[in-house]
């Protein structure tokens, strides 16, 4: 996909997103010293329940759409079976994803199949806030489907958004369009630690419903 960026868009955005590096990278080393005792036990049991499980990767990476158009590869803990789009291909997951493994389930419910992107985080692929990055099919797809989707390139993507917390896990491109021009608008360092506050609510409510749930 080409770069979505004007120079005069480059510019507006440049000029309100100047704290975003300086913001992520402080967090990230704040939350890793205050919970490495956290980091440590979910770095050893989540591979380890993935891999007990069907004995597949750990890992699974897909490539993704970053800011201006450039393509990076994600990391994430694997939540599906081996293999998952060797007969469908690239598709748009599902609430109910029938492809979606056991562990996986209880992941996805509680994000914490997203934990490898502190490794995105790291190499400045992702913000921690910001639009969430599409595949490049995908990504294709909908800018075909949702005139000015590929506005949404204008910033680095991020780990979440305002998308995923007023929104669900399979969004609608175009209410993703909506939202994530919202947050391009409105973006500044007190939004994002209220977009962050958030999404550490909506993922903890969402695990405890997948726990009263039974899983299922």
């Amino acid at each position: 996909m080409e770069s979505a960026l004007t120079e005069d868009a480059e510019t507006t955005i440049g000029r309100r997103d100047w704290y975003k590096r300086p913001f992520d990278l402080a967090v990230l080393v704040v939350v890793h010293v205050a919970l490495s005792p956290v980091f440590l036990l979910l770095w050893t049991l989540v591979p380890l329940a993935i891999w007990l499980e069907d004995r597949g990767p750990v890992f699974y990476t897909q490539l993704r759409v970053g800011r201006g158009g450039r393509v990076f590869r994600l990391f994430k803990f694997r939540s599906m079976v081996p293999n998952a789009e060797s007969l469908t291909g690239p598709v748009w997951a599902a609430d109910d994803d029938p492809r979606v493994t056991r562990v996986g389930r209880f992941l996805r419910a509680r994000a914490l199949d997203e934990l490898p992107q502190v490794i995105n985080m790291w190499k400045g692929d992702l913000s921690l806030v910001g639009p969430r990055p599409e595949r490049p099919e995908l990504a294709d797809e909908f800018a075909r489907e949702t005139p000015g989707f590929v506005r949404r390139l204008d910033l680095r993507p991020g780990l979440t958004g305002l998308a995923q917390v007023r929104g669900r896990y399979a969004t609608r491109p175009k209410d993703k369009l909506r939202y994530d021009t919202i947050y391009m608008k409105k973006m500044s360092p007190w939004l994002d630690v209220k977009l962050l506050f958030m999404s550490v609510v909506v993922t903890l409510r969402a695990g405890w419903q997948a726990a009263g749930d039974g899983g299922r």
